[in-house]
């Protein structure tokens, strides 16, 4: 096992390295630059800059560079400083950015995560148990009524109804008049308020997906031969269920660690955005709409970084959790 994951974590170092240049190139793509944007914004508000003071400023922040020789300055800075670049947009250095939207981006994924996997998991094994059941026919209603709506509208009318019915504003992490308070009991408490609804709607997301592909999964591995004669063998059903089926249908679902690790990173943008959260996904928004290129492709960078380790991850997982897949090469 330890062979297993040190040859795959070497294989990522190449495929890490051709993310950055793709990251990097990416953010490179749209016309123009910052400076150009901030030119435009000056323009707007009545400011001319002659060239001489444009030039200036392109010297200044480095874009006067050559695309390779600005690649090499960002990434020779995240290997050996672990600094992700400055944020022309925000005056500020990238790590700080992240290092204020993270936790909270980090908090409301995971728990959205838990709770979507503790709702999906037990209904798609129930309704793989209970097959055409009006209990599975209502699930499955539900479930491709949760794939249907969009989270961003959930979150809209869900906020609509809080503040229409009960005077409850879920806008933002806080109310109001916790703002520039220290922390205390009342606004920890008006906290954990304000995170139910974008738990829930996150979290509701991906539940009906994982229902219905556990409801899949466990519907085919009930119908193997092994399970019919442990059944005949007098194995109690509960032991036969969640020894062996169960753990297999878990297979498509631990495989999703790769696009969940991203997910949970930088959240959900439309639902961030309506809810007023103050996570990563609204600042990649903003960055790339600025072309505050640095800002935007390191997140783009994180983002596809955590696409491969979650890759990994689930790949362990999988070797772990099931004992038919082999680390590599044949059987001995």
């Amino acid at each position: 096992m330890l062979e297993f994951i040190v040859r795959r974590s070497i294989t990522l170092i190449p495929i890490l390295w051709l993310i950055s240049i793709v990251s990097f190139v990416i953010i490179e793509l749209p016309p123009g630059d910052w400076i150009d944007v901030r030119l435009a914004t000056l323009r707007d508000s009545g400011i001319e800059l002659d060239d001489e003071e444009a030039d200036r400023l392109e010297a200044m922040y480095g874009f006067d560079l050559p695309v390779h020789e600005r690649y090499l300055r960002w990434m020779r800075g995240i290997v050996f400083d672990f600094n992700f670049g400055w944020s022309f947009q925000w005056t500020r250095p990238v790590n700080d950015l992240l290092a204020e939207r993270l936790p909270l981006t980090l908090l409301i994924s995971l728990l959205s995560l838990v709770v979507s996997w503790l709702i999906a998991i037990p209904i798609g094994i129930y309704s793989a148990t209970h097959q055409y059941s009006t209990p599975d026919y209502v699930f499955t209603f539900f479930g491709f009524l949760g794939l249907a709506i969009p989270g961003f509208l959930l979150a809209l009318v869900m906020a609509w109804i809080l503040f229409r019915f009960f005077g409850f504003s879920s806008s933002g992490l806080y109310d109001i008049s916790f703002v520039g308070e220290p922390m205390s009991w009342p606004k920890f408490v008006s906290i954990l308020q304000h995170l139910i609804l974008p738990l829930l709607i996150i979290g509701l997301a991906g539940t009906g997906a994982t229902i219905r592909i556990m409801r899949g999964n466990l519907l085919d591995e009930l119908k193997r031969q092994y399970v019919v004669t442990a059944r005949s063998k007098g194995v109690a059903e509960l032991r036969l269920l969640f020894k062996y089926p169960v753990r297999l249908a878990m297979n498509p679902v631990l495989s999703t660690i790769g696009w969940v690790l991203p997910a949970i990173f930088s959240g959900e943008v439309l639902v961030s955005l309506v809810l007023g959260l103050q996570t990563t996904g609204p600042l990649l928004l903003r960055a790339v709409l600025a072309q505050d290129m640095f800002l935007a492709g390191s997140i783009v960078l994180i983002l596809s970084a955590l696409t491969v380790i979650g890759t990994l991850v689930s790949d362990i997982l999988l070797a772990w959790l099931d004992p038919r897949i082999r680390y590599g090469g044949t059987s001995r």
